[in-house]
């Protein structure tokens, strides 16, 4: 596994503008900052989840259908271009949806936010499998990658306004260097490489 490749993709899914991302930093502008980590927290915590349940189900279909983590590499490959467009011709919204800091509304947004639904379905099968296999490997992966979501969340959380008004003043910069780097781990996890 290319460590590099899985970091990379990691960090820019979990990073980059989002549902979860924007509110953080709309309720850390707009509120105290406390109010921001009781969200936070309830974010991480089904983000958390949702990689468990994740890695249990590819575990099951790869159990299954050995063949099938094939099929799933390539759409996550798929899935990695298309968010790669997206990132490259992406704008940051002024304002995120104004709802309650609060732990439940936090983890609740993660069951909508349809960027961790494709993100959870895409790294473990895409990175992790393929070289591992067993359910302690599987279980740290996931710890692993929910403290990137977690560093993520806090990123947006502390810099709140000053984070996005840099992302406003180099945005296209930006958004062609992580679109870049989002083609380099699509091609990593294809298979294409090896």
């Amino acid at each position: 596994m290319s460590l590099l490749s899985f970091l990379t993709y990691c960090v820019i899914a979990t990073f980059t503008p989002g549902p979860t991302n924007i509110a953080i930093l709309s309720i850390a502008h707009r509120v105290r900052i406390k109010e921001a980590f009781r969200y936070m927290f309830g974010a991480t915590a089904a983000f958390g989840m949702l990689l468990a349940v994740s890695a249990l189900f590819n575990q099951v279909m790869v159990a299954a259908l050995p063949k099938i983590i094939v099929v799933m590499q390539i759409i996550g490959s798929l899935y990695m271009l298309y968010l790669a467009y997206q990132v490259s011709t992406m704008k940051l919204s002024g304002d995120a949806d104004t709802q309650a800091a609060t732990f439940k509304s936090g983890y609740m947004m993660q069951f909508v936010n349809p960027k961790i639904w494709l993100f959870t379905m895409t790294v473990i099968p895409g990175y992790v499998m393929p070289y591992y296999h067993s359910a302690a490997a599987l279980s740290v992966f996931v710890v692993v990658i929910t403290v990137i979501g977690f560093m993520a969340f806090m990123t947006w959380a502390l810099f709140g306004m000053v984070f996005k008004q840099f992302l406003q003043r180099h945005q296209k910069a930006t958004n062609i260097v992580l679109a870049l780097l989002l083609v380099y781990s699509a091609i990593e996890v294809s298979g294409l490489l090896r």
